[in-house]
């Protein structure tokens, strides 16, 4: 009986063999738009998400919390609760201090986050009027996504402060001019201010009082225009001098209150000193340091602009005089270029098996087609990633890992669908015609399940989804581009490299097949028992499943560890850099730790997009800790854990690596509230209390609430009226 190609619709697969040559083109073109589309793809660490948090800020000096609270906070929240796609907010109120986190719904559209933080800040401006007086400028803050993977850390020996900081600015302002540079912050810099100190009892003595001393000052000191003179030619500025330059300027100060001439110096001590209260401090291995975090433009290619950037440091660094030194804290590019190379090993290695799989299943010359579409189908696959806007990052790169046993899937049911015709003396042109009529849509319906899949992680709305949609969208080109390869590239690759003539195999049944053959026999003829086996191990399965560790995110395989230590409310800054000190110390003897850098008075900047982002505190610090490996991190942060609870008992700590997908911070949060702060701390301390009789809790800690220690002066407003006097006067004299 011979058998014949039914008659039916349109064949690609005869087309494309009508067509050889446009067809040939056709491939040839795609190779080459995959290898230049490769090159151009962006390279990143972290796909980009949208950070739907900001950051609402505002301070009112002199104020208590109470006040602080009813009168700021409360007034900026009830004009945030307008805000369209609110979640909740978060505030945290210090005396004289408002800080309000603002926090937008899972689901917002990232293409709605701008607007909304455009109609925060008018808001914003709008309640300002409605805040007390003395109230500084409502601050937003809402570039939560700026990233800063590149870190410099500079260090000297010998060098003042602002020396170290004038060096800084010159390399800063050669980085700059790198392409692609999109911001970069400078860290560590500790300002400085002149402190004019009086002797209350020598100002009395002369019949003088601080404020007279304070106006003369300033009114010396004011920049004020003068004027201009106009010729018939041109026009001269006129400028009046006497604007201080040092601290020696203002010794030199001859004062003129009430008629009488004071010398400033006779009457007050001249110093300059670090401003007070103290900016956050940047240290690199143990080493006060001033730090320069770079950020990339959205438009970079960050393989490129790393080696741009350490073209332009190398540079820059040549020119600091001996004695500065230049220590690379963070480099993000070379996460990339690991990551990256890590998947060009994986995918050799896959193609590797692969094709001795296909070698060995369906002979060399089969092999050879399998081995051939594979670039094709890498090809399109880059091309369609290029369109769609993704670069290669960490989740791009690991849908084409899932992808790279699929690929081949199609082409290996075309290749057999015509060898299995030609060992029946077909011609390879109907045997392709043939393979596409038998297996196209059936291969395409497998397509489409396998997408289907990953339909829930495509179109989530939260920011996880947002976070991995390029899974979703990679798996979709890369196996629609296997099926298009299989139907149209590879039919003709079989017409080029299969033989017209094979010979027919045997098929003969082995030990394997034998021995299946007898347990499905058996299975069909105990169908029963088969079916009751079955529900038996599906149930087994599910609380099996019940067993399992569940987490969507899983830390990151980078050898980081962040280190956060929080003290009491009312530490100083100075406080807490004895306690990063001390975990210093620690860590220069540990043989596993590579190097360190810490940020005292706040958290570490964002140098990786998934990271929370800790608030500007003198009672809070953040180390960053590079281990040698991922092995050696995982021990590292037992004893690290094991050396805080012993010598750090006192301080909330927390050690942890690096996270991946939105920011969590500490995996369990629980919120209290109410309108009565004292009975909400009361109940926070008894949920506490109760969480901590679970033996697998720990690190437990407030928040908020902590009260804070204050010196309150009691004023007899009478008898301070009496003598011409009022609250403020007594807080400004102060």
């Amino acid at each position: 009986m011979s058998e014949r190609i039914a008659k039916g619709g349109f064949n690609l697969s005869a087309w494309a063999l009508a067509n050889q040559q446009l067809v040939a083109f056709l491939m040839l073109v795609v190779a080459a738009l995959g290898a230049y589309s490769y090159q151009q793809m962006p390279r990143n660490e972290d796909p980009a998400f949208t950070i739907k948090t900001a950051v609402v800020s505002a301070a009112w000096p002199g104020a208590s919390v109470e006040d602080t609270t009813s009168f700021v906070t409360d007034r900026l929240e009830k004009k945030l609760q307008e805000t369209p796609y609110l979640d909740y907010l978060q505030s945290y109120t210090r005396a004289g201090e408002s800080v309000i986190f603002v926090n937008l719904r899972d689901n917002t559209p990232p293409e709605k986050v701008p607007d909304i933080w455009y109609q925060v800040r008018k808001k914003m401006s709008d309640v300002q009027a409605q805040l007390p007086q003395g109230t500084s400028a409502i601050s937003v803050n809402d570039e939560f996504d700026d990233t800063y993977g590149t870190i410099y850390g500079f260090t000297s020996e010998g060098f003042t402060t602002r020396e170290l900081r004038d060096y800084v600015d010159v390399v800063r302002d050669e980085l700059l001019r790198t392409p692609n540079v999109g911001k970069i912050e400078v860290l560590g810099v500790e300002e400085e201010q002149v402190v004019i100190e009086f002797s209350p009892q020598q100002l009395a003595g002369l019949g003088l009082d601080t404020q007279q001393v304070i106006d003369s000052l300033r009114a010396q000191n004011a920049v004020t225009p003068a004027g201009t003179i106009r010729t018939e030619r041109e026009k001269l500025m006129l400028r009046v001098d006497g604007a201080f330059a040092s601290e020696a300027s203002i010794a030199q100060i001859t004062l003129n209150i009430n008629n009488r001439f004071v010398a400033l110096s006779d009457i007050a001590s001249i110093r300059r000193q670090l401003a007070e209260p103290p900016a956050s401090q940047f240290r690199v291995n143990g080493e006060k340091a001033i730090g320069l975090a770079v950020s990339m433009a959205p438009t970079g290619n960050m393989l490129e602009f790393g080696a741009a950037l350490r073209e332009a440091i190398t540079h820059a660094t040549a020119q600091l005089p001996h004695g500065i030194e230049m220590v690379e804290v963070a480099d993000q590019s070379h996460v990339v270029k690991d990551a990256v190379n890590g998947f060009i090993k994986v995918l050799i290695e896959a193609i590797a098996i692969v094709l001795a799989v296909s070698f060995v299943s369906l002979g060399t010359r089969a092999g050879l087609v399998v081995a051939a579409s594979i670039p094709l189908v890498l090809a399109m696959t880059f091309v369609g990633m290029e369109i769609a806007g993704i670069g290669l990052q960490r989740i791009s790169l690991g849908a084409l890992i899932i992808s790279l046993g699929l690929l081949v899937d199609d082409a290996m049911i075309t290749v057999e669908a015509m060898v299995s015709r030609l060992e029946n003396g077909w011609e390879r042109s109907k045997a392709a015609a043939w393979a596409y009529q038998t297996t196209a849509f059936p291969m395409l319906t497998g397509t489409l399940v396998m997408i289907a899949g990953f339909i829930p992680v495509g179109f989530a709305s939260s920011s996880a989804g947002e976070y991995c949609f390029s899974l979703f969208m990679v798996v979709l080109i890369a196996l629609v581009s296997s099926w298009i390869v299989a139907i149209l590239f590879s039919p003709l690759l079989g017409v080029w490299l299969l033989s017209n003539k094979l010979q027919k195999h045997e098929h003969k049944v082995g030990r394997v097949g034998s021995w299946y053959h007898s347990v499905l026999q058996l299975a069909m003829a105990n169908s029963t028992k088969t079916i009751v086996i079955s529900l038996i191990l599906l149930a087994l399965s599910l609380v099996g499943a019940t067993q399992l560790k569940s987490e969507f995110f899983p830390a990151s395989d980078r050898p980081e560890l962040l280190v956060s230590l929080t003290l009491p409310q009312n530490s100083s800054q100075a406080a807490t850099e004895k306690h990063v000190q001390k975990v210093e110390n620690f860590l220069k003897k540990d043989p596993d730790v590579v190097q360190f850098s810490a940020y005292v008075g706040s958290g570490a900047i964002r140098f990786y997009l998934p990271m929370d982002v800790l608030l500007n505190h003198e009672n809070v610090a953040q180390l960053v800790v590079l281990a040698k490996g991922l092995k050696e991190r995982d021990q590292l942060q037992l004893r690290l854990n094991e050396y805080l609870a012993a010598e750090h008992a006192e301080v909330v700590t927390r050690v942890s690596p690096l996270e991946l997908g939105p920011p969590v911070g500490w995996p369990i949060r629980y919120r209290i509230s109410g309108p009565d702060i004292n009975e909400v701390r009361n109940r926070s301390l008894e949920l506490a209390n109760i969480i901590g009789t679970n033996p697998s809790a720990r690190d437990i800690n407030l928040s908020a609430g902590e009260p804070e220690r204050a010196i309150k002066i009691h004023i007899n407003q009478t008898e301070a009226r009496a003598m011409g006097l009022s609250s403020e006067d007594v807080a400004s004299a102060m």
